[in-house]
């Protein structure tokens, strides 16, 4: 099977109640440990690539190792980029065989958003690519994306409409209160569903995309923190929270950090109790089978995806 897009992903999801989980990958075991998982739960997958693992990784080797992933799982697999930052990357990642991209304008003015994010639609689409668009501003630290709380802004609903209709996107990802990194709440963690209500009555149909989405599970910090790391107050969203956006229009759910804190928190674990060994695959095979639990435990009880491939 080759790679797919998110079209019809998007439309079963929407149609039935569930989400896409949209893991981000930077090397062989992180891609074999979502996709063993996804395999044998018979779930869709979007893989996604941010710039900062096209640096890391070499993108050549990356989409090797998701054609890989095919050929061993016969699964449907969008291959994403993950907050393009420009019109070039996004023309980059296109042309060498993705099948999904975001251009992230979020930070311009609004029509310079949209001015470049109709660029990259025109392009992607004479390519039978599809598209993500991004409207309000998350905040924390993913890669290269590096936003305060005083410069981050919800998605404001009286936007989308003009948005969606200048720019052509296929999806469109919100901001409303999920934030990247591992430190996402002070005090109780809350999202504006109010803001996803009105949006999707403005957009009827149309596929929302939450980014920042992890849970940070406590027990890879606990983990982390056990052997000698230094996480005190790291805080997620909580997971039925993350099920209640994936029953209505969120049909993409970003999910990074939860993967680096497994494998993170496996590995330190790991050498505390094997502090002699040094072959790589000692400490990686536990730190994919770590992973694999974790994208088995969100694709069933939060994205609700099992059985939908």
């Amino acid at each position: 099977m080759p790679l797919v897009t998110t079209k019809e992903m998007f439309e079963k999801a929407y149609k039935g109640g569930y989400a896409i989980g949209a893991f981000n990958v930077n090397n062989m075991e992180i891609i074999q440990g979502i996709t063993e998982a996804a395999k044998e739960l018979n779930a869709p997958l979007i893989l996604q690539v941010s710039k900062g693992a096209r640096n890391y990784a070499n993108p050549i080797y990356l989409t090797k190792l998701v054609e890989a992933a095919l050929e061993d799982t016969g699964l449907p697999i969008c291959l994403h980029l993950d907050h393009g930052d420009s019109f070039e990357t996004c023309k980059s990642c296109i042309d060498g065989g993705f099948t999904s991209v975001m251009i992230d304008g979020s930070h311009l003015p609004f029509e310079e958003n949209i001015a470049v994010t109709k660029r990259v639609v025109e392009y992607a689409h004479d390519r039978g690519v599809v598209v993500e668009g991004e409207l309000g501003r998350l905040a924390g630290v993913e890669d290269e994306i590096k936003v305060s709380a005083e410069d981050s802004s919800y998605t404001r609903p009286e936007e989308v409409y003009e948005f969606a209709s200048k720019t052509g996107v296929d999806s469109l990802a919100i901001a409303i209160g999920t934030s990247h990194g591992a430190f996402k709440f002070k005090g109780e963690p809350k999202l504006r569903f109010d803001i996803l209500e009105k949006v999707t009555e403005i957009l009827p149909g149309f596929p929302i995309v939450l980014h920042g989405a992890s849970s940070v599970i406590p027990e890879f910090v606990d983990m982390i923190n056990k052997y000698g790391g230094n996480m005190p107050g790291a805080q997620g969203v909580p997971e039925n929270l993350l099920r209640q956006a994936a029953k209505s229009a969120v049909c993409k759910i970003n999910i990074d950090s939860d993967l680096r804190l497994a494998m993170t928190g496996t590995i330190r674990k790991y050498f505390a109790e094997h502090p002699d060994h040094f072959d790589p695959r000692q400490y990686l095979k536990p730190a994919r089978e770590a992973i694999k639990q974790m994208v088995a435990h969100k694709i069933v009880d939060v994205l609700g995806c099992d059985n939908k491939a």
